[in-house]
């Protein structure tokens, strides 16, 4: 097992920490499922994020699956679905009429739909080798897709020349998990799982650049309110080596996904 067997060991040893660094990442909405909890209502917050990351976990437990030996890339995305499971059965339990129905659909669309697809298409128009590399690829494909997210929150922070929306702990975090799944991919000689991390990584270097550049800067009029809002929502991730979703509300309803390495996965909210 390439993941776990003692003679790689600096594999498994990257692969545990990202475990760990993922799994926190997957812990970091609890804040805002208390919040819902304790108002009974899901308020202005939205369940894309965690349908999302629950579809991205589902899909990377399929490739390690199908490429066998991938035991620490089935764990912590096992331990995503359990998570992102139990957040989406909470928002439905408080979630208005409206926004149970919406929930419903693309969790049927996305998370069933789509997902029985690629399960279908890979199982009956592939085998052996080549198998792993379609699915590794449609991995590839679906955290690109999402790469372009860290771009929207970018633009808002150097417009508004605040970082409120762009937290400095959560930047971090995504570039050393980006960094941790890299060396994993790249010690196990998996590209699939390597190759996003790289973009991940960029895009998180960046984002603590402007930071540090805009941390102490005079904040544009009009920002009020709702970068306030958007600056106190919690972050969701989405674990692929990875995908990070972080709620957001401030842009009227945009969602976006900020990929960090494999492996996955921060997204805005929008309101019901």
């Amino acid at each position: 097992m390439a993941g776990l067997s003692l003679q790689h060991p600096w594999a498994f040893a990257f692969g545990l920490l990202g475990n760990l660094i993922s799994f926190t990442t997957y812990l970091a909405p609890i804040p805002t499922f208390y919040r819902i909890y304790k108002s009974k209502s899901t308020e202005g917050f939205q369940s894309v994020p965690y349908v999302v990351a629950l579809f991205s976990a589902m899909l990377w437990i399929f490739y390690a699956l199908i490429k066998s030996n991938e035991a620490l890339l089935i764990t912590i995305n096992a331990a995503g679905c359990v998570i992102e499971t139990i957040y989406i059965v909470i928002y439905l339990a408080y979630a208005s009429k409206k926004a149970k129905v919406f929930t419903t659909k693309i969790l049927l669309g996305l998370n069933v739909g789509v997902f029985g697809v690629i399960l279908l298409l890979t199982l009956l128009l592939s085998k052996g080798e080549n198998r792993v590399v379609s699915l590794g690829w449609v991995c590839v494909a679906f955290s690109v897709s999402v790469f372009v997210a860290p771009l929207s929150i970018i633009r808002r922070v150097v417009q508004t020349r605040s970082v409120e929306y762009m937290p400095f702990s959560l930047s971090l975090t995504l570039t050393l998990s980006a960094i941790v799944w890299f060396l994993y991919g790249l010690l196990i000689k998996d590209k699939y799982v390597a190759l996003p991390n790289v973009l991940g990584f960029t895009f998180g270097v960046v984002q603590m650049g402007l930071y540090v550049f805009y941390m102490n800067a005079t904040p544009v009029a009009g920002e009020g309110k709702e970068g306030k809002l958007a600056a106190e929502e919690p972050q969701v991730v989405v674990n692929v080596g990875k995908l990070t979703a972080t709620p957001d509300r401030s842009s009227g309803g945009t969602t976006t996904i900020i990929v960090a390495r494999r492996i996955i996965t921060s997204t805005r909210t929008y309101p019901d």
